[in-house]
């Protein structure tokens, strides 16, 4: 069997009733009957404006029903999916829109000022669409709902093919973001490898709507965490393929009293985080308000992008005793690496993991590392993983290697194997740090520091946080003659990047930064951060 998630879509309302909730923002509650019929029009008129199979369609908007609907739009109009990260500055959300080919692009009326700002230079869009919120698009962009509403809402009709493509644009350890290139079927297959681990799956089209008609829609499940990254996404489009109900939140930054308070107002049964950064806000919550939340909905909370830690873990099943605490371990470029699983009758260590059945684990000499042998390797994923990333045959080639004849995907990661098989996760490789799911690239923060007259050098590290996972932090050189002061440093930094790319710390160096050769020598930079701001190494 073939997938595509478009022909997904199509199918679904034959198998559900067309009054059950698909999507859910606040106050508002789209049913699967109009979401359907929207989603067709919109489709039909991005291909009206000009956009032709495989163009890119770029979408630059918070956490709202639209993300949702606009997406399985792209799938029934067979285009392709770019994700923005709506914190990032303009420059750097042109860079993703260049890099991407972006044809189309649908943006909240927030971002409006940076879309005029840029329009200019986008000389490769066929249409601008706005999601207005209570007025009048720009001159030169459609109206979202404009385009959703007018139209018979009839499906397309179209042949689609299981080659049609996904984006999910990610960070690395070097360079900017690069574009992980998804084909509909492997991602499918990638998400059904999960699911058969928990029970039965569907092997086609035909079994899958066999499933629906006979449980019902899927799961009320609320991506916590920014659909614009993987994390939000995958659990987006795994709701959106099981006629379930994709519940966002309103609030532009997290809060976790409203993240339960729609808990418990929606029945939300399913919540995706990302590690402590969510989790720690609510168990703080629930600590103030014991008993103040109805949480008797909730079945499981995913965590994926960054650990959480198995204290939070236990403080939330003391207030919410019947969920299952995932960790899922993946990345943009393979799912499925391995998951731990936590319950109120039995705790998991930090960073175990139960490995995948596609996952194998290899030394540098591309050798299987024993279990048991205390010896590092790096974590492979073999089976349905992505083609490789958009225009860079280069990192494609670093990152999908072929060994003993299978391709696999390696984004980076070390572990240990234990002597049961489980994985104990190490880190990655690289200098690239990961702060509450956004990955930040050392050098260019460096250069961004650079760019102040107070800094003659700096090196970024990431440091342990509570909050953060990691806090990025500085180590600079200051130039003679120059004062320096730190939150003007800051500020200038955080003029050219986005906010949380901006240093938490900057130091001032007390040791070389670099090696005689000129290297950077992050280890000992990492070390004298630790030590300066009083972490135990």
């Amino acid at each position: 069997m073939t997938w595509n998630f478009g022909d997904i879509l199509d199918a679904v309302p034959q198998a559900i009733s067309p009054a059950a909730p698909a999507f859910i923002h606040g106050r508002r509650v789209v049913a699967w009957g109009e979401t359907t019929r929207r989603s067709n029009n919109l489709a039909r008129a991005m291909r009206a404006q000009g956009a032709q199979p495989g163009d890119k369609v770029a979408f630059y908007m918070r956490n709202r029903l639209e993300y949702g609907e606009a997406l399985a739009a792209c799938f029934k109009a067979r285009l392709t999916h770019v994700n923005i990260n709506y914190r990032y500055r303009p420059e750097e959300v042109f860079y993703i829109f260049d890099d991407s080919d972006a044809r189309v692009v649908i943006y909240g009326s927030e971002f409006r000022d940076t879309i005029l700002q840029l329009s200019a230079r986008l000389s490769k869009v066929v249409a601008f669409i706005e999601i207005s919120e209570g007025g009048v698009p720009l001159p030169l962009a459609f109206s979202y709902e404009a385009l959703a509403t007018e139209g018979d809402g009839a499906p397309l009709g179209i042949a689609r093919s299981p080659d049609d493509l996904l984006f999910i644009y990610t960070g690395g350890t070097t360079g900017m973001p690069k574009g992980v290139m998804w084909r509909h079927e492997d991602l499918r297959e990638a998400q059904l490898d999960a699911v058969r681990r928990l029970g039965p799956a569907p092997d086609d089209l035909a079994a899958h709507l066999d499933l629906l008609r006979a449980s019902g829609p899927g799961s009320r499940t609320m991506p916590a965490c920014p659909m614009m990254h993987g994390t939000g996404l995958i659990t987006t489009i795994g709701c959106m393929m099981n006629a379930g109900c994709v519940i966002t939140l309103e609030s532009p930054s997290f809060d976790a009293h409203e993240l339960l308070s729609v808990v418990s107002d929606r029945k939300v049964q399913s919540i995706a985080i990302v590690g402590d950064a969510f989790a720690k806000p609510m168990l703080k919550a629930l600590d103030e308000e014991p008993g103040a939340y109805d949480t008797s909905s909730l079945v499981s909370v995913v965590s994926s992008g960054v650990m959480w830690s198995r204290e939070v873990k236990a403080g939330l099943l003391r207030h919410i005793p019947q969920v299952v605490l995932m960790d899922s371990f993946g990345a943009s470029e393979a799912l499925g690496f391995g998951s731990s699983a936590m319950t109120k009758d039995g705790e998991v260590g930090t960073a175990r993991f139960q490995i995948g059945p596609r996952c194998q684990v290899f030394d540098e000499d591309g050798e299987p590392v024993p279990p048991g042998s205390g010896k590092p390797g790096i974590i492979a994923m073999g089976g349905p993983i992505p083609l490789g990333y958009y225009n860079d045959p280069e990192k494609t080639a670093k990152t999908f290697r072929t060994i003993a004849g299978q391709r696999y995907s390696i984004p980076g990661d070390w572990c240990v194997v234990e002597a049961d098989g489980a994985l104990t996760l190490l880190g990655r490789g690289s200098a690239c740090i990961n702060t509450a799911g956004e990955k930040v690239y050392p050098e260019e923060v460096e250069e961004a520091l650079k760019t102040h007259a107070a800094i003659e050098d700096a090196l970024v590290v990431g440091v342990p946080d509570a909050k953060w996972g990691q806090a990025v932090t500085a180590v600079v050189v200051v130039a003679g003659g120059v004062a320096f002061d730190e939150e003007e440093v800051r500020r200038h930094v955080r003029a050219s990047l986005a906010g949380y790319k901006t240093p938490k710390r900057i130091l001032v160096a007390q040791i070389p930064l670099r090696a005689a050769n000129g290297k950077a020598d992050y280890k000992a930079v990492t070390e004298f951060a630790r030590r300066d701001l009083g972490l135990a190494s």
